[in-house]
């Protein structure tokens, strides 16, 4: 287990059978987000996404086209999960696919165990099966269907008719996890969040849990049971074990004492998979559970979950292409409340990146630099006597970057955003106020003008540090026109929980010109 200073957090791993929309970007980013906050605290972080690439989807997808499902899976990673994670500008430090080796491997060990020790069993099994979600499916999860499938029972989730499956299978004995699982929610209430996943999970578990088929021997597109190769391992049970398998599991023991446990970010309709299954998994195998199981929203379009099969999947490659990628990051890391669902429209996603990040932030930047260098030729002014108005300004920065760090500590995304934002307004009335343009045409105020344009810029410095593991492109270029780097060098490098210190801007610092952080759109979208 780690020392403490570890902070290893994962995605969950994405199906290979399409390509990626932006409900996949969404996760993606918050994790990023977390994960360079915390680099920047100097926490030992990692960052962990993949590919999950194994199951009768992928096998049928595959099929569909024309293909061999590892052809299928290699051309979609390389032509646009990867591509994806440059897209919208994630710094993750490792990618796992289910068809590596060093999990498939690894995956034989940990069955392997499980089965020696006995945790699985053979038996027989019938139910209804749904291809979508790669699972047997709970009787709250099943439903009449409607219209061309009247008179079927369809997923809840997918809505599509469900199999009936009858085989011989292994199951793994999750009843016997039961208690333990409830007594760990009750010793450790922060172990799924937020406090609405919390709840559910609970009160799954409390309805008492069945053994669960770990084995299919209908298709062989899968990770060979190792005592009984006609088995493959339910595809479930094998892409859980990637947050292991790709720190060492098995294989490097330093590596994995230094990074497990993680926190897991994922989407609210696989919870019950990371906060039930993987942690009783892991009791069996007298391993640590995850440190947390976070279980965030679905992003809406029109009021219906993000789906390409009902043709609400947007990709971000059509965000990107007109905003960038910093707007994507920002916006749905500013206007979704991180764990509730959230809509998405591009009306929203407008209107912020004009208000928020045109005029809000990226005008106050261009202002304090271009001001910095008509009258005090490019170099960053001494400060002087610190009056009221200038000490209020130093008083929101440390209480905005307190504010945001112990959001972050909560996953709170969100609520960390908002209070870094509380900066840009308050340096926007602050200018507003002090009107330096007026405070230039009086030569004996120029030690005043000199300690208003200092206070300006070393909140710009602030707000660089700050806002850089959610926009660090154009956080990167304010810091190369600040010339912040000359002392205080890489901003990646700036500890982010000492960004609220006031006066790290050195005077004497030469700035540079800046073009719009954030350029005018003015072409519709849609």
């Amino acid at each position: 287990m780690s020392d403490g200073s570890s902070f290893y957090i994962t995605t969950p791993i994405f199906y290979v059978n399409d390509v990626p929309h932006i409900g996949h970007a969404y996760t993606e980013v918050a994790a990023d987000v977390l994960a360079r906050w915390h680099r920047q605290a100097g926490d030992d972080t990692w960052l962990l996404t993949g590919t999950d690439e194994h199951g009768q989807k992928i096998l049928r997808t595959a099929t569909a086209n024309g293909t061999t499902p590892k052809e299928w899976a290699d051309r979609l990673v390389h032509d646009e999960w990867l591509p994806l994670l440059k897209t919208i500008d994630i710094a993750n430090d490792d990618f796992i696919r289910t068809t590596d080796e060093r999990h498939e491997k690894n995956v034989q060990l940990f069955l392997q165990k499980l089965y020696d020790d006995g945790f699985i069993y053979a038996g027989e099994y019938e139910a209804l099966y749904c291809v979508g979600c790669e699972e047997f499916k709970p009787q709250s999860e099943i439903v009449d269907g409607t219209g061309e499938y009247v008179g079927q029972k369809v997923c809840a989730i997918h809505s599509k008719p469900l199999e009936l499956l009858q085989e011989k299978n292994y199951f793994f004995r999750m009843s016997d996890f039961s208690q333990k699982l409830l007594d760990l929610y009750e010793s450790r209430p922060d172990f799924v969040q937020p406090e609405a996943a919390r709840n559910e999970v609970v009160s799954f578990v409390r309805q008492g849990l069945s053994d669960l088929s770990i084995s299919r021997s209908s298709f062989d597109w899968g990770i060979k049971v190792p005592w009984d190769e006609s088995h493959v391992v339910y595809v479930w049970f094998d892409a859980l074990l990637n947050y292991i398998t790709a720190v060492g599991y098995g294989q490097d023991e330093e590596q994995f004492e230094r990074r497990w446990p993680a926190t897991h970010i994922v989407g609210k309709d696989i919870l019950r998979f990371h906060a039930v299954i993987w942690p009783a998994m892991l009791m069996a195998a007298g391993l640590d559970v995850p440190h947390q199981v976070f279980g965030h929203g679905w992003l809406l379009v029109g009021g219906e979950k993000m789906s390409k099969s009902k043709l609400t999947g947007i990709a971000p490659t059509q965000i990107t292409e007109t905003f960038g990628s910093d707007a994507f990051r920002y916006y749905f890391m500013r206007a979704i409340s991180f764990g509730q669902d959230g809509s998405f429209s591009w009306e929203d996603l407008a209107a912020r990146y004009q208000s928020e990040l045109a005029n809000g932030f990226g005008n106050l930047a261009s202002r304090v630099i271009a001001m910095v260098s008509r009258y005090f030729d490019g170099i960053v002014p001494p400060a002087g006597v610190y009056d009221v108005a200038d000490l209020v300004v130093q008083d929101v920065v440390a209480r905005a970057a307190a504010d945001a760090d112990t959001a972050i500590g909560s996953l709170a995304i969100h609520d960390a955003l908002a209070a870094i934002w509380t900066v840009v307004d308050e340096l926007n009335g602050y200018i507003t106020a002090q009107e330096p343009w007026s405070i230039a045409k009086d030569e004996t105020q120029r030690e005043r003008l000199g300690t208003v344009l200092y206070t300006a810029a070393e909140g710009l410095r602030a707000l660089a540090v700050l806002l850089s593991p959610v926009i660090p492109a154009a956080t990167g270029r304010l810091w190369e026109s600040l010339g912040a780097g000359q002392e205080l060098g890489p901003l990646e490098a700036q500890p982010i929980r000492d960004a609220g210190r006031w006066g790290q801007l050195a005077a004497g610092t030469t700035v540079n010109g800046l073009e719009a952080l954030f350029p005018r759109i003015e072409a519709t979208v849609a």
